[in-house]
């Protein structure tokens, strides 16, 4: 019954699109009759320029507010701009459609969103990684708190946000446009507002795998918003303020990687050649989620001249969550107690192990404790000042984005040591893989703090900084009468960005300190937690951070040899100028848009140090550093032809860019010497990468039911000029590290050339898509179905682009792959009613098979197979007429994840599962006081 629901609402995709074009003609009537249509016939009547946002949208005698007001307000974004944009807009102030700012986001067409910890999390844009999409906060670029420059969407509070537009081909005046897409989040501008408004919100939250290892199932938000007007609507003020505790409930099993195929007796009882991990775990995660942001934007006009704008903005999010974990290694690791042994091996028909009895195992109970805390701030001033028929700018901005973290482990077996163990094993790809032992685990005075065949514990304590400042100068100036009939003016301005990140990453033992082997005190455990669902049973949860300072050692340091490469600083100086000019004329058709060229100056460099083991002692760690220089000539083109009155063809040309990642430009590597052939060789970062470039062709034609609606259908093509491989080359000077050289007795010494893997550019390829996309009010067809409506998107893509997958992406395999966060289908769909107060909604996600980036157990990058995903949500709610006793009340409840949709990664083929995880349920029952 269940995929007979999903396959009916992917169908109805479709079905909307057909059901659009059907009732182009029904609405012909009220396309004529819009007051505001005559408007957008009109080239260059309304352009980019901010919208009031009033508390409803007037549309003759129909007045719309809530979720209709935010669809109305998002297509007319889409309708006026003159570049290719999708849009969404908050329903009412801190109040937008979805739980999140990234799963508003991902319901746009062509954009898909990857979870992490059951949110949705990073984006990409048109099938192309995070990577090459750029994230701004009311035209600033910002920072991030991951090793790379891709936003964590989770991190900006969905109710401090009135809206996001996402440009999918670039402006020359846009500044910090990426390659896939540019998203540009919004905050109010208070003297958008006829007003001044107050709104208040409470919700609870309920996690549906309840709780566990001292955690609560149950969160929190709330959230305060207030805008003003003062001095003769001179002066605005707006403030708001979102907090949220949200719980973390994990349920997960998963596999070693890389399945290898073992060779003869590599593993006792499984043949030769057969695909084997070499370990299993099930764990129960639990913890939570704080984050607390605050937004105040300050507008005044003094007189007609000049236009002030102050933006303030700051997040702190605390993420605090332990790992209790069941493990066994399958390979030949197990402390010198003798060879696993396996029975009844079960292999399938694609010579995959995918079940069996093993013997002869000792494995751990794992306590493992992961404290994040991010903390953003941001500050944007922007001053708009009007001389005659110029517009001058000056805008100064600057954010920095901290993380610290510490992530802990501990590691306990039975004793008297060995306890060795039975498991019968059982793989699926499509549920949790069984691990059934045939040992209790579940007494906590049993299981000792003692050196495993993975130690005892080992703990790591990153730390990153990345602050970005900018100065921006502009101005748009009317061109002369011979040509304004084209060319009305020309915008022109520089902007200097200056940005540095840095990364830290101390790491070290974990170790059993002077009381030896030891159980963990009945005042650090949480109780027993249940991983029946992989066939383990009951399981201790304890206090790891407690348990590391009464019972063991951690000297966290970045200084040894495997360390050093590990931080690293970088620094970005871009200079940007531009010119642009709009167009409004008629070539037969009335045509507006824009014609421009973006000038960039990057000067990048990186300093890190590398350990020299060559080198005596005391002179081994050795500084390193690298940089370039260059410039990049982008040069766009935006059109928009008006070919009737509700009608639109677009037309648009550029040459873009993305920044290389931050990672791969850190001039960090690790460095040794083949004592055998003398011949050195090196793996790291490259500071001397140049970006990624592009050239795109966009093509869109929207058909629209006056501001109410539309229909469109786009396609893209982006060839890919250049692109970022990690690639092997030999002949690499090394000349400065090896001098000095003493061979050990019988080597040769040292050449001064050798191997180096690390990023470099390479060829590029090409990457297309259709997208096709939906907005239809069903009164538009009968007015028995006023009050009901559909939001839908199809996006296909396709690339003939394969890269080498990097060295420690071991589970796509050695040889070419397709890009990264390539879903080459990718479907949302809405279903809604609102009508008198009550309104109720579902929208499905859903994207296939892709290759996703994660953390891997060492917290490296590394990529993954991930299985496509189908998630759902719901909402409903109410709200209180004006008049009643309860006018301004409004009350939601909100279900997020509907169907419990897995996370599943996997390793080659989907018979070789790494990871299964489940996060639940999410319900949300809440009240806004408007006022």
């Amino acid at each position: 019954m269940l995929n007979f629901k999903r396959n009916l609402l992917s169908a109805a995709l479709a079905s909307s699109l057909l059901m659009a074009a059907s009732a182009a003609a029904a609405a012909q009537s009220a396309d004529q009759a819009s007051p505001s249509q005559s408007d957008t016939a009109n080239p260059g009547a309304q352009k980019n320029d901010s919208k009031k946002k009033q508390d409803a949208v007037t549309l003759g005698v129909i007045q719309v507010s809530g979720f209709a007001q935010s669809i109305q307000t998002a297509v007319s974004a889409k309708q006026n701009s003159d570049e290719i944009v999708e849009a969404i807009s908050a329903e009412d102030i801190g109040k937008l459609p979805d739980v999140s700012i990234a799963e508003s986001i991902a319901r746009l067409p062509g954009i898909s969103a990857q979870r992490v910890a059951g949110r949705a999390q990073v984006i990409s844009v048109r099938g192309l990684s995070p990577d090459f999409a750029t994230t701004l906060l009311n035209g600033h670029e910002m920072v991030s708190t991951g090793d790379n420059r891709s936003v964590e969407f989770d991190q900006y509070p969905s109710e401090l946000i009135s809206g996001v537009t996402v440009y999918k081909t670039p402006k020359a005046s846009l500044i910090g446009q990426g390659l896939s897409g540019t998203l540009d989040m919004h905050t109010a501008r208070p003297l958008d507002y006829d007003k001044s408004v107050t709104v208040l919100g409470v919700r609870g939250q309920h996690n549906s795998l309840g709780a566990a290892g001292g955690e609560s199932a149950f969160g929190n938000r709330i959230n305060a918003s207030y805008i003003g007007q003062f001095m003769d609507h001179r002066l605005g003020i707006a403030l708001g303020f979102a907090h949220s505790k949200t719980p973390t409930q994990e349920n997960q099993v998963g596999l070693y990687e890389p399945w290898e195929q073992v060779g003869e007796d590599w593993r006792p009882g499984v043949a030769a050649g057969t695909w084997y991990s070499e370990g299993i775990k099930a764990l129960r995660r639990t913890g939570y989620t704080k984050r607390d942001g605050m937004m105040a934007t300050v507008q005044w006009q003094p007189n007609d001249t000049w236009t002030s704008t102050l933006d303030l903005f700051h997040t702190k999010a605390t993420q605090k969550d332990t790992a209790n974990q069941f493990e066994v290694n399958l390979g030949d690791y197990n402390g010198g107690y003798g060879r696993i042994q396996v029975t009844d091996p079960q292999v399938n028909g694609n010579g995959t192990f995918t079940g069996g009895t093993a013997a002869n195992l000792y494995p751990l109970v794992r306590g493992m404790y992961n404290e994040r805390h991010d903390t953003i701030n941001a500050a944007g001033w922007n001053n708009l000042f009007n001389v005659g028929d110029v517009t001058l700018v000056a805008d100064l901005s600057y954010s920095k984005a901290k993380r610290n973290e510490v992530n802990l482990e501990n590691n306990t077996q039975l004793v008297p040591a060995p306890q060795l163990d039975t498991l019968h094993l059982s793989y699926h790809g499509d549920d949790f893989s069984q691990l059934d032992p045939s040992l209790d685990y579940s007494d906590p005075s049993q299981l000792y703090l003692r050196n495993t065949i993975y130690g005892s514990g080992y703990g790591k304590t990153p730390r990153v900084t990345d602050e970005l400042k900018s100065a921006r100068v502009g101005a748009t100036i009317p061109l002369p009468d011979s040509v304004a009939s084209v060319l009305p003016d020309i915008e022109v301005g520089v902007n200097y960005a200056d940005r540095n990140k840095s990364k830290h990453q101390p790491e070290g033992n974990i170790n059993v300190g002077a009381q030896g082997d030891t159980p963990i005190a009945s005042d650090l455990q949480y109780g027993l937690v249940d991983l029946g669902f992989a066939g383990v049973g009951l399981i201790p949860a304890w206090n790891v951070p407690g348990a590391v300072a009464r019972y063991m050692t951690f000297e966290p340091n970045e200084d040894q040899s495997y360390l050093i490469s590990k931080a690293w600083t970088l620094n970005e100086k871009i200079t940007t100028a531009y010119a642009m000019a709009d167009i409004d004329t008629v070539w037969g058709v009335p045509v507006r848009g824009n014609v421009g060229v973006q000038v960039q100056r990057a000067d990048q460099s990186s300093t890190s140090r590398v350990f020299n083991g060559t080198q005596p002692v005391g002179s081994q760690i050795q500084p390193v550093s690298g940089g370039k220089t260059y410039t990049d000539v982008l040069p766009s083109l935006n059109l928009a032809f008006s070919l009737t009155d509700n009608q639109m063809l677009r037309v648009a040309l550029a040459k873009q860019v993305a920044r290389p990642r931050m990672d791969d430009m850190r001039a960090s590597l690790d460095f040794g010497i083949d004592t055998a052939t003398g011949k050195p060789g090196a793996s790291g970062g490259n500071p001397r990468l140049d970006p990624w470039r592009a050239n795109a062709f966009d093509l869109s034609w929207e058909r629209y039911f006056g501001t109410t609606g539309y229909v469109a259908a786009a396609f893209f093509y982006k060839q890919l000029t250049s692109y970022i491989y990690t690639q092997t080359r030999d002949g690499y000077d090394y000349s400065s590290l090896v001098a000095g050289y003493v061979p050990p007795a019988g080597s040769p010494p040292a050449l001064t050339t050798g191997t180096f893997t690390a990023p470099e550019n390479g060829k590029g390829g090409t990457l297309k898509g259709l997208e096709l996309s939906a907005s239809v009010p069903l009164n538009v067809i009968t007015p028995a179905l006023d009050g009901f409506g559909i939001l839908a998107s199809a996006s296909f893509n396709k690339s003939n682009i394969s890269i080498r997958s990097p060295e420690n992406a071991t589970s796509v395999g050695s040889g070419p792959i397709d890009l990264p966060g390539l879903s080459k289908r990718v479907y949302n769909l809405t279903a809604y009613y609102e009508k008198n107060g009550f309104g109720a909604r579902i929208s499905e996600r859903k994207r296939s098979d892709f290759i996703g980036e994660i953390g891997n157990f060492n917290g490296n990058r590394t990529l993954r197979y991930v299985v496509g995903e189908n998630i759902f949500d719901a909402q409903v709610d109410y709200t209180f007429a004006e008049g009643s006793k309860l006018e301004g009340f409004s009350v939601q409840l909100q279900a997020s994840n509907l169907t419990n949709a897995p996370y599943r990664t996997y390793a080659g083929t989907k018979d070789r599962p790494l990871e299964y995880i489940e996060w639940g349920r999410t319900y949300q029952l809440g009240v806004t006081y408007k006022f």
